[in-house]
């Protein structure tokens, strides 16, 4: 570049010399030194009549030219950045509970996937659904493990958040949420429950999968009693003491619940279609940063695939994350993580249908603006 600038300066000079002397009647004193190293004009003095500097005047302007062209393309342009682009890399900061489903993202930070990404992701360890929300609520946080019906609420009036990926499924061998009694309740099956107060939290993923695993069992929307026990240690503990004959957990709660003698009932892995969990940002960093999603969800990928490959290594991670109960630390089966992937807009649709079902919303939310697979690796 400035080797380019020193020859258009000199061109510049050696332009106005030029033209100045020819006009003048010639040039400068036989073997001048040249203005531009390595020029193709002569150095001898050109003695010129003034018909003959008219004559040369066009043929002069056309050297010149030539010459300007040819050192206009001595250096190539500069490329201009593209639009957003920029040097530094981009912090997306996570809201990230204390559950299983977080391990991808733990395993990409100690391995350094994210930065191989050129991503940067700050975690904002949070202890319940409500911090969690409400730090994202502030714009404190750019994103976050959710469920559909979380997600619905969401967006219910407008597009906040969007889906990039499933955080987890149930599967046929490794279920979510379990429906489980207490062994002071003697039920066994899913007929035993009509009827009977089932601890769960209200307008949440846990409502949704009561309804739906029952009913896909036949029990009918009157036969399903439900009681609002918001904490799952409370459902925990009223379902070890038999205070609450039912209720419904996630796992690995459940597990430990089920260490306690709680009996199981149902569970999504007979319906999987009903149990998982997700990864969603907010719109606004989809938007002003879609590379860095990108980035995050290929670190995430390359770890889901190496947990996956070996289960058994990550127990350490497990226990130092605080990711599985400490009862169960050691003991417990990492489950097959799903693959890049998001919920189909059937999944979708029949959480706003259930949720409509409740009255919880009234309009239909679009699967489209809720769910955007466009960032899977």
């Amino acid at each position: 570049m400035k080797s380019h600038l020193l020859i258009k300066s000199n061109l510049s000079s050696f332009v106005s010399s030029f033209l100045s002397l020819s006009l003048r009647g010639g040039f400068a004193t036989k073997q001048s030194p040249s203005l531009l190293e390595g020029d193709c004009f002569g150095k001898e003095r050109l003695a010129m009549t003034p018909k003959m500097r008219i004559a040369a005047f066009p043929a002069i302007l056309i050297v010149l030219s030539l010459l300007l062209g040819a050192c206009a393309q001595a250096s190539p342009p500069t490329a201009a950045p593209e639009a957003g682009e920029t040097t530094e890399p981009v912090t997306l900061r996570i809201a990230i509970l204390p559950i299983l489903e977080a391990l991808p993202m733990y395993v990409a930070q100690q391995n350094g996937y994210f930065e191989d990404q050129g991503v940067k992701v700050e975690f904002l360890p949070v202890s319940s659904a409500a911090e969690r929300d409400q730090i994202m609520a502030a714009g404190q946080a750019d994103g976050m493990i959710k469920d559909l019906v979380s997600t619905l609420f969401y967006n219910k009036d407008q597009t906040q958040i969007q889906i990039v990926r499933f955080a987890r499924t149930a599967t046929p061998e490794y279920p979510q949420y379990r429906i489980l009694a207490s062994k002071q309740s003697g039920i066994t099956d899913v007929e035993g429950l009509k009827g009977v107060p089932i601890g769960i939290s209200e307008g949440s993923v846990i409502a949704y999968t009561t309804d739906r695993l029952l009913e896909a069992e036949g029990l009918s929307p009157a036969d399903i009693q439900t009681v609002a026990v918001p904490k799952i240690s409370d459902r925990m503990s009223l379902l070890a003491s038999g205070e609450l004959q039912a209720a419904n957990l996630p796992d690995p709660f459940s597990l430990l619940a089920m260490q306690s003698d709680a009996v199981l009932v149902v569970d999504d892995s007979k319906h999987p279609e009903y149990g998982n969990s997700v990864i969603s940002f907010r719109k606004a960093i989809i938007d002003e940063h879609p590379q860095a999603v990108r980035g995050f969800l290929a670190a995430v990928e390359q770890a889901t695939q190496e947990i996956n490959a070996d289960k058994d290594k990550w127990n350490n991670l497990l226990t130092e994350q605080q990711l599985v109960p400490a009862p169960l630390a050691g003991s417990y089966e990492i489950p097959t993580l799903p693959t890049a992937s998001v919920p189909s807009d059937t999944q979708w649709a029949d959480v706003v249908a259930w949720a409509q079902e409740k009255g919880l919303v009234t309009e239909d939310v679009s699967y489209s603006e809720s769910v955007n697979p466009g960032f899977l690796p």
